[in-house]
């Protein structure tokens, strides 16, 4: 007797629509990568490579908006800082941190790629498109740039533009997201756990650095399995966690004993702000100094640090109607201002030039 057919659906029944999104290779037709963004990308990747790998001892600092809402606002940031990463590049190494992806605790604005207009919308297409265009113009001015990549598929559209990624400490636990760092193309730093675990993150590191095989997309948008080589650019990043901060020296040394007992060169890189600086904007600049000092006092294994970074301090709720947000306030987390920024940069380079690097060799 034939079976008889379901009288429900047994699939996608909480699936509104399905839409099929444009293939990678489209939207690289449309925006590619060439001159001075290619130069400006490879020679980023080659610096954090070189950091990493103890061959050059300046500090490299990740800074930057908490997320990307406003192209414009993004690019004025954007000049501002090539201009200062070209004064002081014999001391610091500077990207732009350019996130464009949030992950959320609950629910929220999910990032210029998954909600550009700040609708509700979700025109994914257009967020990618315009997440790729501001990359290009980024990169154009000679300043490389770091993200974090969240969705597995994001990667192919705009990881040819990005010379620093990272995982949040949401999916460092993920077998996904380890996976796909294994693949990335550029150094990935993986954030300790929102718990604190710094073990967390080296379980990540290790994993990542292996190959893997795993499903994704191609460049024509089609589903394929996806075969790694591992990625040793892999590395740490110390953010803190619900006990508070842990870029003290007594962190950073545990930090730099489990990377030596596991076999693996010490380096890392503090993020002065999340649960370092108890989400207070103001409080990252006492975690940039504390993290100085220790280079300072030879403290190497700290190769770089993160700021949240923007043209005004504070932060702003996301709002429908772009109209009514305050130019160069950040609409997540809030950020300290371009004045305080420069501040402490200036600070790291004079810091760094006397001698805050000096043992960086030592640390391999």
């Amino acid at each position: 007797m034939p079976a008889r057919k379901p009288s429900r659906p047994l699939e996608n029944t909480r699936v509104r629509q399905l839409k099929r999104l444009v293939a990678p290779k489209l939207i690289k037709k449309e925006s590619p990568v060439r001159g001075a963004s290619l130069e400006t990308v490879v020679r980023g990747r080659a610096e954090a490579q070189a950091i990493l790998q103890g061959r050059d001892a300046r500090l490299l600092v990740i800074v930057g908006p908490c997320s990307i809402h406003d192209p414009e606002g993004a690019l004025d940031y954007a000049r501002r800082l090539a201009a200062l990463r070209h004064e002081l590049k014999d001391s610091v190494c500077i990207f732009m941190r350019v996130y464009f992806e949030k992950p959320r605790t609950t629910v929220g604005w999910k990032g210029l790629v998954n909600d550009p207009r700040m609708d509700d919308s979700c025109d994914l297409a257009t967020g990618l498109r315009l997440a790729r265009r501001i990359l290009l113009e980024i990169t154009s001015l000679g300043l490389p740039t770091a993200t974090e990549f969240l969705d597995p598929i994001v990667p192919q559209y705009l990881a040819d533009v990005v010379s620093w990624a990272a995982i949040g400490a949401r999916t460092t636990e993920s077998q996904t997201h380890r996976e796909m760092a294994s693949g990335l193309s550029m150094p990935v730093g993986f954030k300790n756990s929102t718990d604190g675990s710094v073990q967390t993150a080296l379980d990540a590191l290790l994993a990542a650095r292996s190959p893997h095989s795993f499903l994704g997309i191609d460049q024509d948008g089609c589903t394929s399995v996806v075969t790694t080589t591992g990625n040793a650019d892999s590395h740490i990043v110390l953010r803190g966690g619900r006990e508070g901060g842990n870029y003290r020296s007594r962190h950073t040394a545990d930090t730099e004993r489990r990377l030596r007992a596991a076999g693996l060169q010490a380096g890392f890189v503090v993020d002065c702000s999340h649960a370092n600086s108890a989400k207070n904007p103001r409080r990252q600049a006492v975690v940039w100094r504390n993290v100085l000092a220790q280079r300072h006092r030879g403290r190497a294994s700290i190769i770089g640090a993160m700021l949240e970074s923007y043209l005004e301090e504070g932060n702003q709720a996301v709002c429908a109607d772009s109209r009514q947000l305050r130019y160069g306030v950040s609409v997540t987390d809030g950020c300290i201002g371009w004045s305080a920024t420069e501040k402490l940069l200036r600070a790291a380079a004079r810091s760094e030039s006397k001698g805050g690097h000096g043992q960086r060799a030592a640390v391999r």
